[in-house]
């Protein structure tokens, strides 16, 4: 046989979505497609219509058709049965049979089209086989990313070790400077010549410069460039920019990736307070909780000097059993009596334009009670493959999850999932073999809801399930209340930040 063409196009004849498999020009195919649907004979079933010199061959899907041009003397059987398999890759690549949902994955329709017909001929293949192809997966393209991640990975832990060291030797530097006139072994030359072995690391293409020339005594000018740690605070910086996690000098808080969740607030006042909370939950498909960890922290940035001398008033409302613990520097008892932070020394400062670790707390149990989105999957097996029962319901009413996303692996090689009765949206992601069930916000006004879909494959096939979501609310219900200054106990106006974010959420 000899397919000339294999279009898809609305009744009325306009086409959404065409491959031609000989040289035929725009306005031809147009032509011919625009005449297809004035030769079907109303009232009438067939899969056929011809011309003098042209048969389609076609199938309805919906709103639309599938639709093969061939020459008049090729074998109907084989265009037929060369149409059923262009028909069941396109529920392949597209949810819904309608003009936006082809518009949207008309190139992978394409690239499965061209393994289906070549030169107009048709090639022996079947779907599995084409979901292959064109997936294009490859082991050595696996090792090679495998090899690459690994390099980058060691270079990284290269670079924070290097960091490290520059903090330290800053650190060491600054206590000798305050305590004595002596560096204890610490000169202006060593840092400059560690900063320099830094940037020649990782940053080849930049000319060397030479260390500075080290003094023999006085500590004013040679620990200039340490003290200013100009150069440690530019490789962190570009650190922190790649998203890497670095320990601060001065507190030993590592920053948290949950502000990434979230974007940050446009306007921030002169004290600006994170309060960042993370949950890890592992739950059994036939229920029971295996374990569930949350690790919360509030983080305080003072920008303006006049406000580095204040104290924190705290709301502790929490039910959850959390563990508090506060930075060395604070004042526990303070804050054991009155639920207050402050520094142990009320004449001394936060530092400035850092992040401050001053509270941390975390939570570690196997209470099923305490489970903020429970997830129940029940899949049993059908006659055509398993028909799948999936159900959230929200038991911390006073959170509001964000972009709540349910991950469901399905079996590979089967096709689409047939979705029944849904609530919320969904997306089969082919190229995963999963299923996303997907809500804009879950809170007290929709804590239930359910899913339906039946797929060829087995119970086991869809687990582990996977849930993120993101929170303005955390889970613990530790707040700051206000912030006063030590001298006067004036209110000192200051921002807050709140998120809740998952870390690793499965139903196992």
């Amino acid at each position: 046989m000899v397919l000339l063409a294999a279009a898809v196009c609305t009744k009325s004849g306009k086409p959404l979505l065409s491959r031609q498999f000989v040289e035929m020009t725009r306005t031809r195919i147009e032509c011919l497609l625009a005449a297809f649907p004035k030769l079907m004979n109303v009232g009438k079933q067939h899969t056929f219509v011809e011309t003098d010199s042209i048969r389609y061959v076609y199938q309805p899907l919906e709103r639309l058709y599938m639709v093969l041009l061939t020459t008049k003397n090729s074998n109907i059987l084989e265009d037929l049965e060369t149409l059923r398999l262009f028909s069941r890759v396109i529920p392949e690549y597209c949810r819904t049979m309608d003009e936006g949902e082809i518009s949207d994955h008309c190139f992978e329709l394409l690239f499965a089209f061209d393994e289906i017909v070549a030169l107009g001929y048709r090639e022996n293949v079947n779907l599995t086989q084409i979901r292959t192809f064109t997936e294009m997966d490859s082991h050595e393209e696996r090792v090679f990313r495998a090899v690459r991640e690994t390099q980058e990975r060691e270079a990284k832990a290269e670079m924070r070790r290097k960091a490290k060291e520059l903090q330290q030797v800053r650190r060491d530097a600054e206590r000798s400077g305050r305590k004595a006139p002596s560096y204890g072994g610490f000169g202006g030359a060593s840092i400059a010549s560690s900063a320099g072995l830094i940037k020649d690391t990782f940053e080849p293409e930049k000319p060397r410069m030479a260390p500075a020339p080290a003094r023999a005594s006085g500590p004013n000018k040679a620990l200039k460039l340490g003290s200013r740690g100009k150069e440690v605070e530019n490789f962190v910086d570009k650190l922190k920019s790649e998203g890497e996690n670095i320990i601060m000098p001065v507190t030993g808080k590592k920053q948290s990736d949950t502000s990434k969740a979230l974007p940050p607030p446009i306007n921030t006042e002169s004290v600006h307070l994170r309060v960042e909370e993370k949950v890890s939950l592992a739950c059994g498909r036939d229920g029971g909780l295996q374990n569930m960890e949350v690790t919360g922290i509030i983080t305080l940035r003072i920008s303006d000097d006049k406000n580095s001398r204040v104290r924190l008033h705290l709301a502790n409302n929490d039910k959850k059993g959390a563990q508090l613990q506060t930075h060395p520097n604070v004042d526990k008892k303070l804050f054991s009596s009155e639920c207050v932070i402050g520094l142990k020394n009320a004449e001394k400062s936060f530092p400035l334009n850092n992040d401050v670790g001053v509270l941390k707390w975390r939570v570690q149990t196997t209470d099923e009670a305490l489970i903020p989105l429970t997830i129940n999957c029940w899949p049993s097996e059908s006659s055509t493959g398993c028909d799948v029962n999936i159900e959230y319901e929200l038991h911390e009413e006073n959170l509001e999850l964000k972009d709540v996303a349910i991950a469901i692996p399905l079996p590979s090689g089967v096709g689409a999932p047939v979705i029944g009765d849904v609530d919320g949206e969904y997306r089969h992601d082919s190229r995963r073999n999963i299923l996303v069930w997907s809500f804009p916000v879950i809170d007290a006004d929709n804590k239930t809801g359910s899913m339906e879909f039946s797929i060829a494959g087995q119970t086991s096939d869809f687990f582990p399930i996977s849930v993120s979501f993101v929170s303005t609310n955390n889970l613990c219900d530790i707040q700051v209340l206000n912030v006063t200054a030590v001298d006067g106990d004036s209110q000192v106006k200051f921002s807050t930040e709140t998120s809740f974010v998952t870390d690793k959420y499965e139903i196992l």
